[in-house]
């Protein structure tokens, strides 16, 4: 099997329709989305994973891109210390004076200030960097500090159709903020044992805010990433989360391939760095999935 032959996902062209996916079951048709009359209000998803390198910032870099090519309006907003979203995306946050930390702790600012515009057109972000690590322990002391980041978001939300949160790996007061100013949750599951074994204590988080601080919280899918159906390990993981969480599972999965990273390291999507590669057309996919059951505009 060739490098090209292994990076091509079933499930990611029209012929495979009716047939067995890579999570085990018929594929179904994910139609073209039809455009929109207009745009907003936003509908907010958190991309949320406590264990790191599952491919978050990936997945938000390039579901955004994705639904901007089917029309949507995208606000991607980097809510990770790191700021990985910001550089994949070249923007210098490091320069920047005001970042969503001054947005979290400061009042006089307006969302408005920080967004900056992408090479994909109707593609913005909110830039973080690390400033954004101190706003946890500064938020402890607030008035309803879960809230926060929700009432940041207020000014722009009929501004976009969705609003995507890049969540920092752990359960802390950041995701909680975002998922508290959340409609749904977009979880990315490494197709490895240890990450599968995480899943299970965010989905009690995740049922913890619906119960105490946002009853109209659901849960979108959780989307398996760094996929090789050439190994029996990532076929047995996807087996056995979809055995466990059923239709929570998309049907579509994202194979791991060096056109990430490579992307990344040219500041932009894998949609315009690589418009037609399986990994482009995995992430298109995504979003037309994600469409079709309603969990985008």
């Amino acid at each position: 099997m060739t490098v090209d032959e292994a990076e091509v996902l079933p499930g990611i062209d029209a012929a495979f329709v009716g047939t067995t996916g890579p999570t085990g079951r018929p594929l179904p048709v994910f139609p073209d989305p039809a455009p929109l009359a207009g745009h907003g209000p936003a509908r907010v998803i958190s991309l949320c994973n406590q264990k790191g390198g599952v491919g978050k910032t990936t997945t938000t870099i390039n579901l955004g891109a994705a639904l901007a090519e089917c029309g949507r309006k995208v606000l991607l907003l980097d809510f990770d210390p790191q700021g990985a979203l910001s550089v994949g995306l070249g923007v210098n946050s490091n320069d920047l004076d005001v970042t969503i930390y001054n947005l979290l702790i400061e009042r006089g600012h307006d969302i408005r200030e920080i967004i900056r515009p992408t090479r994909v057109p109707g593609l913005d972000i909110v830039p973080a960097n690390i400033d954004l690590s101190a706003a946890e322990v500064q938020l402890v002391g607030e008035v309803a500090r879960e809230q926060v980041l929700a009432r940041v978001l207020r000014p722009v939300m009929d501004d976009y159709d969705l609003i995507l949160i890049d969540c920092q790996p752990s359960l802390g007061l950041l995701t909680v903020n975002a998922l508290t100013a959340s409609h749904g949750v977009l979880i990315p599951l490494e197709t490895e044992y240890f990450a599968m074994r995480g899943v299970a204590l965010l989905v009690e988080t995740i049922e913890k805010i619906i119960d105490r601080l946002n009853p109209g919280l659901r849960i979108d899918g959780i989307v398996a990433t760094m996929y090789d159906g050439r190994t029996l390990h990532s076929r047995e993981v996807v087996e056995s989360v979809v055995a466990h969480f059923g239709d929570q599972v998309l049907h579509t999965v994202i194979a791991r391939t060096v056109k990430f990273p490579d992307a990344t390291l040219a500041a932009e999507p894998i949609t315009t760095y690589a418009a037609t590669h399986p990994g482009a057309a995995a992430y298109r996919q995504l979003a037309r999935e994600l469409i079709a059951r309603g969990s985008a505009p």
